[in-house]
């Protein structure tokens, strides 16, 4: 279908108090993009929504709205980062890491309370200024926070989530409930109660319902505090939060299929009011609460299931649901990125072009299928839930380190970086705007930890600047650990290695064994696509407290990083200390992912099953077809015409008939959002042969992305000449 922008000629529009704005003209049909149509609740009233904050505030800060309490302090600010998981799988990690950091955030209190005794007598002027930092004083208003706290959403589809988590092992230890009010359950109960039926298209359809919805008609109170927080407020001065990670499983159905209509729904909102141009009235209650160009990063956290593990079927509901979350993600990508006319440059233009995250973070399910078989264990024996839980643990270990990395120490000067190799322009803090710049697309992970070499309390402290390499760490071995295949670190119980395999682990096990036999010479594996192509890298280096390495140790690491990534644009470094008490070394790995075996089998076997004309859904040709588009210097299109039907049959992954469940869910749309000019339906979102073109372009451009290398020029340089 034809897409019909609206018009960009200026109109002058009388707003109120008599002020006038000039914007582009905007039509009154909702934004479409391709075939499916945008129409997104966002709430315009800025006195409703701080209100709504407010009422958010007030739970997630319990007693710090009493009235002497508000005349004594400010208003507590948001945490800077939110997890919102979603689903099962979502939700579960996301509880796990809102666990963690709890019981971390408890262990520190301890130390420092244990600290404190013992030195009370003779309290020094550096504890008397962590005291003050870490706000410990003698009231309930706020609680010291050693860690970030992130704001926790947990949501899904299914009516008994809030008993699930309350009588879940986590909940039950610690008064962890109780204690923890910066994580909130999303009730979407009353929009639909029973799942997604493992179907994310419908999973999709029932977020657009909650979403399209107007939050004053809901029953439940809390959800208009939570859109607002989510949705509405997103670059405004009251809402200090500016990292959003969605984590979900891309195989299931509910969040599958909400997550990213919430992601697009939150970037639709916060697009809409970075291209606003109307100056809004303010008063005494909202008075430099306005939106202010602030950027947020928002990442999904994607769950890819099992692929080669035994006698699994590739033609199995959950490699096909991941397929087409993966498809519909680089088209939406494509579209953000690369896809540009000439003609398609103006404010309204960009409007067409949103995508649900800023990157989506890759991590495959048989985590735990190599982890056992490098530990010779059969995978057989081993059950789905144990499977999951030992996924979840290295899910939260990753979110919690990026939580952490939220700034780079102080106690590191300039010459430091310098005597290192590194610039100090290159080390970030983890914040929104260089996430923003680094990370775009899909993203791996390569994680790895060492317990802090020896006791150096006993023998001098490694001086900043000494020469030698720090005494006991293997910076070498750390880091050919971090890219490994999954395995367990038995000292530290981690799980480590690559969160997604380049290629197949037979193979990839081969290669690693070389690169470390020839002394890391990466002359081999830095052929892969996986790291070839690969355009940025952010690397994230932890350190227990009062341990310092040495520059010779971080040179090396740069080092391995420039000789396995050779054709990244940036590569970026973080340097956390005392988060953790162990040296943990974390690399994320952007764009090239999409090139590793995992991702083109589930795109493939997605737009085989539910694309694919006639006999091309059950022989090899569409596989073929697949790489050659890839590779071939020219796309024709032609020839994918001739092999796909226009649209997603999403019958192929049902076991009943689609055409009596549409009209069921359509009439719920309906009864629930009582305006015949906002009705969407299931058709409007399926995804379309257009889709998997834009999403094959992706790839194209992934694959051949390089960059030049900076060569010395000089006036002074003589060419030599023949005598």
């Amino acid at each position: 279908m034809a897409t019909k922008r609206p018009s960009t000629t200026p109109t002058v529009e009388p707003l109120e108090d008599e002020i006038i704005a000039v914007r582009p003209a905007v039509s009154n049909k909702p934004v479409r993009v391709g075939n499916e149509r945008y129409m997104y609740f966002t709430e315009r009233d800025l006195n409703r929504i701080l209100s709504n904050l407010d009422g958010l505030r007030q739970t997630v800060f319990p007693g710090s709205t009493a009235e002497h309490e508000l005349n004594a302090q400010k208003q507590p600010h948001f945490p800077s980062v939110c997890l919102i998981g979603l689903g099962r799988c979502g939700s579960n990690i996301a509880l796990d890491v809102a666990s963690l950091v709890y019981n971390a955030r408890n262990f520190y209190l301890h130390e420092f309370n244990s600290q404190e005794k013992q030195t009370r007598e003779q309290e020094l002027r550096p504890m008397r200024w962590i005291k003050r930092s870490l706000h410990f004083k003698n009231s309930n208003i706020l609680k010291p926070v050693f860690l970030i706290e992130p704001l926790v959403m947990l949501g899904d589809l299914d009516k008994d989530i809030e008993g699930r988590i309350r009588f879940s092992n986590r909940a039950e230890t610690s008064g962890f409930l109780r204690d923890y009010t910066k994580m909130k359950i999303m009730d979407l109960s009353e929009v639909h109660a029973g799942g997604a039926g493992n179907a994310p298209i419908l999973g999709q359809y029932l977020a657009k319902i909650i979403l399209n919805k107007d939050t004053q008609r809901f029953s439940n109170a809390d959800w208009k505090f939570i859109h607002s927080y989510l949705i509405d407020s997103c670059g405004i001065k009251a809402n200090q939060s500016r990292l959003y990670f969605y984590i979900f499983s891309a195989g299931g159905g509910t969040g599958s299929g909400m997550a990213s209509e919430f992601g697009l729904a939150q970037q639709y909102a916060y697009m809409s009011k970075t291209f606003d141009t109307r100056s809004l009235p303010e008063n005494e209650e909202n008075r430099g609460h306005s939106f202010v160009f602030e950027p947020i990063f928002t990442s999904g956290i994607c769950i890819l299931p099992n692929i080669s593990d035994h006698g699994v079927e590739m033609s199995e509901a959950l490699h096909i649901n991941a397929g087409r979350l993966l498809c519909k993600y680089l088209a939406e990508e494509w579209d953000f990125s690369y896809n540009f006319d000439q003609d398609e440059k103006s404010d309204a233009s960009a409007m067409h072009r949103i995508r649900p995250w800023n990157a989506m973070m890759l991590i495959s399910n048989d985590i735990m299928r190599y982890a056992e078989e490098t530990d010779d264990g059969d995978i057989q024996h081993i059950d789905v839930s144990t499977m999951e839980k030992y996924a979840n643990q290295y899910i939260s270990q990753q979110i919690f380190n990026i939580l952490t990395a939220q700034a780079v120490t102080t106690d590191y000067d300039e010459n430091y970086f310098r005597r290192a190799g590194i610039d100090i322009g290159e080390t970030i803090r983890l914040d929104a705007n260089d996430l923003f710049m680094s990370l775009a697309g899909p993203v791996a992970v390569a994680y790895a930890e060492s317990v802090m070499p020896g006791d150096l309390s006993a023998t001098e402290k490694l001086k900043l600047f000494e020469k030698q390499a720090t005494p006991g760490l293997d910076i070498d071995d750390l880091f050919f650990r971090s890219i490994d295949l999954p395995h367990f670190n038995k000292i530290t119980q981690a799980i480590e290695g690559i969160s997604l395999l380049p290629i197949e682990s037979t193979r990839y096990r081969e290669i690693l064994a070389k690169y470390k036999a020839n002394g890391y010479n990466a002359s081999d594996i830095k052929d892969l696509h996986f790291f070839n192509n690969c355009s940025s890298v952010v690397s994230i280096v932890s350190l227990p407290k009062d341990y310092k390495l040495s520059y010779m140790d971080l040179n090396k690491l740069k080092s391995h990083l420039n000789s396995l990534f050779p054709n990244t644009t940036l590569k970026r470094y973080a340097l956390v200390i005392g988060a953790s008490a162990n040296i943990s070394l974390t690399t994320l790995i952007v764009k090239s992912p999409c090139l590793s075996d995992d991702f083109l089998t589930l795109i493939a076997a997605y737009i085989k099953r539910c694309f694919a004309v006639d006999n091309y859904r059950f022989d090899e040709k569409l596989d073929e077809a697949m790489l050659d588009f890839i590779r071939s210097e020219q796309f024709d299109e032609g020839l994918l015409d001739s092999m796909l039907h226009e649209f997603e049959n999403p019958a192929k992954i049902l076991d009943t008939n689609w055409y009596a469940i549409k009209p069921m869910y359509e009439k719920k749309y309906r009864e629930l959002i009582n305006n015949k000019d906002k009705f969407v339906s299931i058709n409007d979102i399926r995804l379309s042969r257009d889709s998997v073109k834009k999403a094959i372009k992706y790839l194209r451009e992934i694959y051949r992305h390089k960059i030049s290398k900076t060569r010395v020029i000089s006036l002074y340089q003589q060419s030599s000449k023949a005598d």
